[in-house]
């Protein structure tokens, strides 16, 4: 089965979205994934208040006035936006978006909150919802027009301040997209021609997906002074002078990252959960006889009294004992418990791991530590496989002919490059137009730059190198 009808089949079976919704591009998520997509919520908050971001809620509608004051802002966003005119039999004096992005809600408030250099640096987020206005073909989680995702958004009094942010957008990623996820990515500061409209410069976290193609699962960008200028966020400075801020702001894209979690984890049986992310960590199937129900259930209130403070279902459904484990197992519940006659005979339980199906037989008084144990390293090898996968898609190229050939077994491809300056557009162009394949950009952090190295293109110096890689 390919990669395709793998990811249709199993937002199916394991009832993670209802795609019945009659308006393209948006989709119903059901409990079992947004169970999940909630504890992702919760982990990046977390991280990001531990730096110093504090929560807030701007409203999810934005006068056309303000969408227009940052005029790069608006040329890279007005197509993708979903316009409201009308309110009730009235027409709006001024029209209205639903939010893309939300620079152009909360910069006029910044320079509100922000006089002195007491206010700063100011770090804000909010969780939700944005819209956009896809026009290519939509995807669950991966390509839709109602996307969950976190943003920060965040003024310094330097410049340096700035990039010290974006460096920490980065570690807040490692610490909950693969520490915590076990999803590894690539950072790329992206070429000139691709970053965000109205950015200096863009920083994007790039995974490999089971087909080979990349998918970006988090965006952090240097704005600089741009919308600053353009908002009138100033502070005093200490020798009395009026500057303006320096602005960041992260994208954590909620829904791909809960995309590249159940498809780079996911097997041939189904889904495969991070025991910290499982809407149930433990899943208990009671082999019942007729003659031994009562003794089994009553054994069962022993083991799941052990197990307190774990999510934990026991399962007393009429289903088979097989029927069961192929369900919790497509499901992806990370432990599954089986107990029966022989089971509770001995005092024992045995412990099943869903991505090997690893079974041991462990004594009831040991059971808590045992499946903290197995959890651990399931999750440790969950992550070494994912590790694996991806650094073995990171290949290299110094012709056109040789990078059409890796790009063929998906992921990067490393090629020396004239330019991500916007004079490097051109041979970007040749390499869309010939491999079907985006420049991705340079590695960050930065790594040395090529020596003695000709462009894969244009045959020009080589100024880095960039990784190119076919992307959704």
């Amino acid at each position: 089965m390919d990669f395709s009808e793998w990811y249709t089949n199993i937002l199916k079976e394991a009832g993670l979205v209802d795609i019945r919704y009659n308006v393209k591009g948006f989709l119903v998520v059901l409990p079992w994934a947004m169970k999940t997509i909630k504890l992702i919520y919760r982990f990046y908050e977390e991280e990001l208040e531990k730096e110093g971001h504090l929560p807030t809620k701007f409203p999810v509608v934005i006068p056309e006035s303000n969408l227009r004051k940052e005029e790069e802002h608006v040329k890279g966003f007005e197509g993708e936006v979903f316009w409201i005119t009308k309110a009730g039999f009235n027409q709006l004096e001024e029209r209205l978006v639903l939010r893309p992005t939300s620079e152009t809600a909360m910069y006029p408030l910044f320079a509100l909150w922000i006089q002195g250099k007491k206010d700063l640096p100011l770090r804000v987020y909010q969780s939700g919802e944005v819209w956009r206005y896809e026009t290519k073909a939509t995807r669950p989680f991966i390509r839709v027009r109602e996307i969950m995702w976190i943003e920060t958004h965040d003024a310094f009094a330097t410049e340096k301040e700035m990039m010290e942010q974006v460096e920490r957008d980065v570690r807040i990623a490692e610490r909950v997209i693969w520490e915590g996820c076990g999803v590894p990515f690539a950072v790329f500061q992206r070429p000139q021609w691709d970053k965000f409209a109205g950015a200096d410069n863009t920083f994007a976290a790039d995974t490999i997906m089971p087909d080979g193609k990349v998918l970006q699962i988090a965006t952090t960008h240097a704005l600089g002074q741009n919308f600053s200028r353009v908002f009138n966020i100033k502070y005093m400075d200490d020798d009395g002078s009026e500057k303006y801020v320096w602005q960041t702001c992260y994208g954590p894209g909620i829904s791909r990252i809960y995309a590249s979690l159940i498809s780079i984890h996911g097997d041939e049986k189904g889904l495969v959960l991070p025991f910290s992310l499982a809407p149930f960590q433990v899943v208990v199937v009671p082999v019942y006889k007729s003659e031994n129900k009562k003794i089994i259930d009553e054994y069962a209130k022993k083991l799941l009294s052990s197990l307190e403070g774990f999510r934990v279902h026991y399962d007393t459904s009429e289903k088979t004992p097989g029927f069961k484990y192929n369900y919790w197992e497509m499901k992806g519940v990370p432990i599954r418990i089986e107990i029966g006659e022989r089971e509770v005979e001995s005092e024992k339980v045995v412990l099943v791991r869903r991505d090997t199906r690893e079974k041991r037989m462990v004594e009831l008084k040991d059971v808590r530590a045992k499946v903290e144990e197995m959890a651990e390293r399931m999750f440790l090898d969950m992550k070494e496989r994912a590790r694996k996968r991806f650094d073995s898609l990171i290949h290299e190229a110094e012709t056109m002919k040789e990078m059409e050939k890796r790009l063929g077994a998906g992921g990067f491809v490393r090629v020396p490059f004239c330019s991500i300056d916007i004079d490097g557009k051109g041979c970007y162009e040749k390499i869309k137009e010939r491999m079907h394949a985006e420049v991705r950009g340079v590695k960050f952090p930065y790594e040395e730059k090529p020596k003695n190295k000709k462009c894969i293109v244009c045959g020009k110096t080589a100024n880095h190198f960039v990784y190119v890689a076919r992307q959704y």
